[in-house]
């Protein structure tokens, strides 16, 4: 089975869910560093419909320039999705991208369910 995952080495959580993917027999897997690889808005628009989310529920908060920007009260998605696709610290981590769907790792155990 092939599976992405949109990673962040800096994050434990996404470090968890790297690890439960790897230690997974039959995975193929590409790893997509987004602050190196930035997220395009097609396929951030693509993932949240997948899993199910909308934009301001795939948005970080926490840690990331999401107050700044204004995004946590009053924001819609398309501003949401258009900063999103600026700067990749704004989308929550780690998501993972399987035949079977798309899931927000968080808890880690959340990618058992597309695995």
């Amino acid at each position: 089975m092939k599976a992405t995952i949109w990673h962040n080495p800096d994050c434990g959580t996404s470090r968890k869910v790297l690890a439960i993917l790897q230690e997974t027999p039959g995975i193929d897997l590409t790893i997509v560093e987004y602050k190196k690889v930035p997220f395009e808005r097609a396929k951030l628009v693509q993932l949240f419909r997948d899993a199910g989310l909308t934009p301001r529920e795939a948005l970080r908060t926490r840690g990331s320039r999401a107050e700044e920007l204004g995004l946590i009260d009053g924001a819609n998605g398309e501003r949401i999705l258009d900063e999103m696709a600026k700067d990749a610290m704004l989308v929550e981590r780690p998501i993972v991208e399987t035949e079977r769907g798309v899931r927000l790792c968080r808890p880690q155990e959340k990618v058992h369910e597309i695995l």
